[in-house]
């Protein structure tokens, strides 16, 4: 599950995403997610499919035809040698044909379902990074990866066979029945008997395939939470020797896994000996009943040759619909499994009155009558203050107090429950949030870092980020000097979520790519807690003048900190019970010259070690 501080961080980056086209940042509605708009924009393919599936359906129930005139006219000794050649040739030109056209009928709609995936991937993707935080605290990362990658795969190939093999299906079943009637309405009409009590077993069994497969996928999505949750947190497991439990639980997954895939595979494999039985009782029947009609005159042998080659065509077709159907079965569970995504809808979105032609604004911030409720729960009361632009404010309070929810108000990453936040004395829910966040560079107290290089990872907020810059941003973090003893310096690749650095390196990471934006307002978030005082008193030195030259929000729990700012404010249960210099604040009883106390107590004890 996406954290709050993961999603404050990544936000910061959101600059330098350009695979879809920025300025679309609409929200389909309910009533346009459905599969068929994936297809419009490829009726061409769908039109050339059912072409090549007409002709070369047309083409196999004709050679029948062929094959019944050359049995019947060497029966009756009708048929000479210049005929006969001719019948042959004619054959031989068609099945040519019918193979090219089969060609062109398997390529073009597994192609199609190819296009179908990328579009409806590219789609969930993109409607997953609308989403915001409340959302990702109620989804699991592995079952959202499963959906991404299984069940969008799942679709793709229900398209791409079901396109094929559906129409084919339906084209072989209604051409063939109308030729069978024209021939001989007797047996036709024995065929068409057969097909009732198959489709009505058929499609009971599809039933329970259906709900089958659900429980399948679910099952799926578990396994993959499992596995993400075990891997991400691989420290703790091996801190505590935990690895034989977790394996223990992996085997219990994994053979519900395994139990779930047998009992679906028993329930679609019964399909095909079903079908095959069913073809092989109504072969006896009909060689029953056209070998009576032969004997009695009534029927030829060319013309009976003709019905069993009809019924052995058929018989691919409606044996493949076994499969079919398993897999548009399949296809159909995953794809309510991936609408799902798509309907979901997040809480803090642009309002119809956001005014895109907003030039720029000044940097100042303003709470007015501020209340923050989650859940019923309230977390922020009566907050009224402003901070000018160019103001370094420090906020602090006890853990819990608020102060995180405070400045993610400011970034709208999630939205007051009454009050206003003000940017430049705009409410920021009248502002597109691309020009909002674009102000705004915003380092979290733990940041997550990706799985590529470091220089990647510091110009990350920025479109096209430069060495210099890479460089600049790095040194004022006070990162630089531990850069240049990694092996490959900024080109070192991290592990994932950043493993590979130390707690301290990461923190000042995302210190360095919130500033690289060179940001309007800059927020850092508890962004000392894992670094010495010594390198603490270093970062703040050089991050003294980069803060003053913009709107900077500094929480933090250290005094040695909080000292640099302009105006200090204290949240305690909610509520700022304390607003001031640090000068004015440790001289007033309260929260922070206790604070202050307590951390002048701790160094001296320091020192005394």
């Amino acid at each position: 599950m996406v954290t709050r501080s993961c999603k404050a961080d990544l936000y910061s980056g959101g600059q330098a995403l350009p695979l879809r086209d920025r300025n679309r940042r609409t929200i389909i509605s309910k009533e346009e997610i459905r599969l068929g708009r994936y297809f419009m924009p490829h009726r061409a393919e769908i039109i050339a499919t059912v072409v090549c599936v007409l002709i070369s359906v047309c083409i196999n129930l004709y050679l029948p035809f062929i094959m019944r005139q050359v049995i019947d006219g060497l029966t009756d000794n009708a048929l000479d040698r210049s005929a006969l050649i001719h019948h042959l040739g004619t054959y031989l030109l068609l099945v040519v044909i019918s193979v090219l056209f089969s060609r062109l009928l398997r390529k073009i709609p597994l192609k199609l379902s190819h296009k179908i995936e990328y579009a409806l991937r590219t789609d969930v993707f993109d409607h997953l990074t609308k989403l915001d935080q409340e959302y990702y605290r109620g989804e699991r990362t592995g079952d959202l990866m499963t959906r991404m990658s299984s069940d969008i795969n799942i679709v793709r190939d229900s398209i791409g066979q079901g396109l094929l093999q559906g129409i084919r299906t339906i084209a072989v079943l209604v051409f063939a029945s109308i030729v069978m009637a024209l021939t001989d309405p007797g047996i036709a009409l024995l065929v068409f008997s057969l097909y009732l009590p198959m489709v009505v077993i058929f499609f009971l069994i599809l039933r329970v395939m259906r709900r089958q497969q659900k429980d399948l996928q679910e099952h799926v999505s578990e396994v993959s939470n499992f596995c993400q949750e075990s891997f991400a947190g691989i420290r703790c497991i091996k801190g505590f020797a935990l690895e034989r439990r977790r394996n223990t639980q992996f085997e219990g997954l994994n053979s519900g896994l395994v139990k779930k895939n047998m009992v679906l595979q028993m329930s679609r494999q019964s399909l095909w000996p079903f079908m095959a039985f069913w073809f092989s009782f109504g072969m006896i029947l009909i060689l029953n009943l056209g070998g009576r009609k032969i004997i009695s005159g009534e029927l030829t042998l060319g013309m009976l040759t003709q019905f069993i080659q009809y019924l052995l065509y058929m018989q691919w077709p409606l044996l493949a619909l076994s499969w079919t159907m398993s897999m548009m079965q399949r296809g159909k569970v995953s794809w309510v499994r991936v609408k799902e995504i798509l309907e979901s809808e997040p809480h803090i979105r642009e309002s119809g009155t956001a005014n895109t032609e907003t030039g720029k604004l000044d940097a100042s911030i303003q709470f007015r009558n501020l209340e923050l409720a989650i859940k019923g729960r309230t977390f922020l009361h009566d907050i009224n203050f402003e901070i000018p632009a160019g103001t370094t404010l420090g906020i602090t309070g006890p853990t819990g107090s608020g102060k995180t929810l405070l400045v993610s108000l400011v970034a709208r990453l999630m939205d007051p429950t009454h009050g206003t936040v003000s940017v430049g004395n705009k409410d920021i829910r009248t502002l597109p949030l691309t020009k909002l966040r674009g102000m705004i560079g915003f380092a979290a107290q733990e940041p997550v870092l990706f799985s590529r290089t470091l220089e990647h990872n510091i110009g990350f907020g920025v479109v096209k980020p430069d060495k210099n810059l890479i460089g600049w941003a790095a040194e004022i973090a006070h990162l630089r000097n531990d850069v240049e003893n990694f092996p490959d310096q900024f080109q070192t690749i991290l592990g994932e979520r950043g493993v590979t650095l130390s707690g301290g390196q990461r923190q000042r990471t995302a210190i360095s790519r919130a500033i690289a934006r060179r940001p309007d307002i800059l927020i850092l978030d508890d962004v000392l807690s894992a670094v010495d005082t010594q390198t603490e008193a270093a970062i703040m030195a050089k991050l003294q003048p980069v803060m003053a030259e913009r709107t900077a929000l500094f929480v933090s729990h250290r005094i040695s900190t909080l000292r640099y700012a302009d105006e200090i404010i204290v949240i305690e249960n909610g509520r700022i019970t304390q607003r001031g210099t640090h000068a004015e604040l440790i001289r007033h009883p309260g929260y922070y010259s206790e604070l202050n106390t307590l951390q002048q107590l701790e160094e001296k004890l320091e020192e005394g070690a």
